[in-house]
């Protein structure tokens, strides 16, 4: 069965139920930190927390044990995932063959008004970076997420279903942590800018290089960060 991947303007096209709205919340809390990678997740807190009673609440948790990002431990309950290198390294390792050949693809395929739709993502990604004084890179998801748009202009569902599916949370977990250190805002932007050329240019060879480097240099700086978290 094929997985239907919606766009963030298709999503916000529909009205949201109460746990819609709270598994959202939730999530965002997740990817960016303000619920502790491995923290337990207790009901009664939660509820209090996001102001919602407890069935609408575990529906929500239902759907985030669904796309990893709470993970049910045996005799432990339910808790928050914990990126370990492991884990990382293998989504790291997906993701710069899977790109890289996104990328290609979308030098081959992507319509020249795509293209410059995706040069005036970047300019609108480089005012939210210049917002936080350069210090952040965070890419809300779906159709204005700068990776989502490579996969979705390679025009291969295949790539597209294993790149933005049930781990593509895990992912952007992974890319904020890699966004919060200094100076890689600025030069993920920069890589970003020049995958775009390459893809307006046609090259495909040149934009698959490029994606793959760029990965490559994200994963060097999450696998510092899981080793010093370790330490």
């Amino acid at each position: 069965m094929n997985t239907v991947i919606l766009t963030q303007s298709e999503k916000l096209s529909e009205p949201r139920t109460l746990a819609e709205q709270v598994y959202e919340s939730i999530k965002t809390d997740i990817i960016i930190g303000r619920l502790a990678q491995g923290s337990k997740i207790i009901e009664s807190e939660l509820a209090l927390k996001y102001g919602i009673s407890r069935g609408p609440l575990r529906e929500a948790i239902h759907r985030l044990e669904s796309i990893k990002l709470v993970v049910r431990v045996r005799n432990a309950g339910s808790r928050v995932i914990r990126l370990d290198r492991k884990l990382m390294e293998d989504i790291y390792t997906a993701r710069e063959s899977l790109e890289g050949m996104a990328a290609r693809l979308a030098a081959r395929h992507m319509p020249e008004t795509d293209i410059h739709s995706l040069h005036e993502l970047l300019d609108s990604h480089e005012e939210s970076i210049g917002k936080t004084e350069g210090k952040a890179y965070f890419q809300r998801e779906g159709d204005i997420d700068f990776h989502y748009r490579i996969a979705l202009a390679s025009q291969n569902q295949w790539i597209l279903e294993n790149l933005h599916g049930e781990i593509y949370q895990l992912m952007r977990m992974g890319r904020h942590q890699s966004g919060q250190t200094p100076e890689r805002p600025a030069r993920a932007l920069s890589q970003h800018r020049l995958i775009v050329t390459a893809i307006e240019q046609r090259d495909e060879e040149l934009a698959e290089l490029l994606m793959r480097r760029h990965i490559s240099s994200a994963w060097n700086i999450v696998n510092r960060i899981l080793e010093k978290n370790h330490d």
